[in-house]
């Protein structure tokens, strides 16, 4: 049985963090400060922020308690108009303790090790902060938990615990919102993706737009894994993602059990981190960078491919693709022939949803055939309903199945796509307007506007991500 460290890959230098040790500014300028209706004063914010896919997959821990990985990642963030986590912070002295609202539901904050270990990061490197009234609270008294709580009001807009990093989203805004009102001064760049990663590993990645990496780093505490930024959001305009959502359901072996199983057990896996990997990431950046989309389809499939080996290589086998999930595999591959050339590229992480690459110019054509191959549920009244994009619809009827692709007459999969997202790379957290809060400025409690977010979330199948 391989050891659990023999996997680890070779660490490649960072590029960020070689260039400076710098600290950053402190955080905190958008916060707003006020008072309760009790007249205690408050901290508050609210952010969003993305999920992101992964195109060279991290899969396996070399430590568990600090979400270290045995092999360095690297993934598109993906729109948030489209995916996004939500998360509202309130920071008071009125406050009895910690609070947590997850989809309109209170959770227990004190029995989530995770959210606590991103609390206390952040709590951590806050700093001194100036509240309406001029007064100075020291960063000393609003680190301390027994005189300064947090209420986190959080809810998601699509499936959790499915395979679309719901908590990559989750654990960025998190740890994103939570930097803002405590005014957290990063004492190393890159530091706020070193708190978000013992969340969630993928969540490292989310708080930046476009190609981001994760290094996995060589220290024992963790310090050097970190994510960076390879290309902005805007690099590559011409790339477009479709997501076919397989199950909105909770996966049957949840991503930590079973990247332990795999590490113990699964010899491909060892070799994978040790020899595939870092090539990969070294020849899939370059194709980002140049915008080469045949050689970026190969890889990202090819690498796809090998994480889910490694899941049928780990004992007892893990099974996160399904039927739908091999039959989308095998559409890409009959439209990529169809065009002599890869146009389109599938990714699967822990879960059975497809994420497919492609460019404008293909778009349309691909929306259209997976639509002739997989329609729409029957409990749906139109594609509209089906289809996230109203334009990207209208393109793909327009558009038509390419000849040798339409799907023969009663071998349509009807229903086994419950939901098509078509989005694009996007950017990093956002600051939302006040106005959005999930948090009531008078009490401090989840606003109507929470409770109604958490209704619609509930009636689609969606709920939130920071479990």
């Amino acid at each position: 049985r391989p050891a659990r460290t023999s996997g680890c890959s070779q660490q490649r230098a960072p590029r960020t963090m070689a260039a400076s040790t710098a600290a950053a500014a402190p955080l905190g300028a958008t916060s707003t400060t006020g008072t309760l209706a009790s007249g205690e004063p408050f901290i508050t914010a609210t952010f969003s922020a993305p999920t992101n896919i992964a195109v060279i997959k991290y899969w396996g821990k070399r430590d568990v308690k600090l979400n270290l990985p045995i092999n360095s990642s690297v993934s598109v963030t993906l729109n948030q108009d489209d995916l996004r986590a939500m998360t509202s912070v309130m920071i008071s002295p009125a406050f009895e303790k910690d609070r947590l609202w997850l989809n309109g539901e209170e959770e227990d904050v004190s029995k989530s090790k995770r959210i606590q270990t991103v609390l206390a990061g952040i709590r951590a490197i806050a700093t001194d902060r100036t509240l309406a009234d001029g007064t100075v609270v020291p960063a000393a008294e609003l680190a301390d938990p027994s005189k300064w709580r947090a209420h986190i009001v959080s809810a998601n807009s699509f499936p959790t615990a499915a395979g679309l990093a719901s908590s990559a989203a989750g654990y960025a805004c998190l740890t994103r919102v939570l930097a803002e009102v405590y005014g957290a001064a990063e004492p190393t760049p890159n530091a706020l993706t070193a708190i978000a990663r013992q969340g969630s590993g993928s969540a490292s990645r989310s708080l930046y737009g476009g190609f981001v990496r994760w290094n996995m780093g060589a220290a024992a505490d963790g310090s050097d894994s970190f994510a960076e930024q390879v290309a902005t959001a805007d690099h590559w305009p011409d790339l477009e993602v479709i997501v076919c959502v397989v199950s909105a359901d909770k996966k049957e072996t949840g991503s930590t059990a079973g990247m332990t199983t795999s590490v113990e057990t699964s010899e491909l896996l060892a070799h994978r981190a040790a020899a595939v990997v870092e090539p990969r990431l070294s020849a899939i950046e370059a194709a980002y960078t140049a915008r080469d989309f045949p050689t970026f389809g190969a890889i990202t499939m090819r690498d796809s491919n090998q994480f889910h080996a490694c899941c049928l290589d780990t004992f007892p086998p893990i099974f996160y693709m399904n039927d739908v999930s091999k039959r989308l595999i095998a559409l890409v591959h009959r439209f990529n022939a169809k065009h002599g050339s890869i146009v389109a590229a599938y990714t699967f992480d822990a879960g059975p949803n497809a994420v497919i690459y492609t460019t404008k110019a293909h778009t349309a054509a691909l929306l259209a055939t997976v639509m002739a191959h997989f329609p729409r549920p029957a409990a749906l009244a139109s594609d509209a309903e089906y289809v996230s994009s109203a334009p990207a619809l209208e393109a793909a009827k327009a558009a038509g199945v390419p000849a040798g692709l339409e799907c023969p007459s009663g071998d349509e999969d009807v229903g086994a796509v419950r939901y098509i997202y078509k989005t694009t790379p996007g950017d990093g957290p956002r600051r939302l307007d006040d106005s959005a809060s999930l948090v009531d400025s008078a009490t401090g409690t989840p606003a109507a506007s929470a409770a109604a977010g958490a209704a619609t979330a509930g009636s689609a199948g969606m709920a939130a991500s920071l479990a």
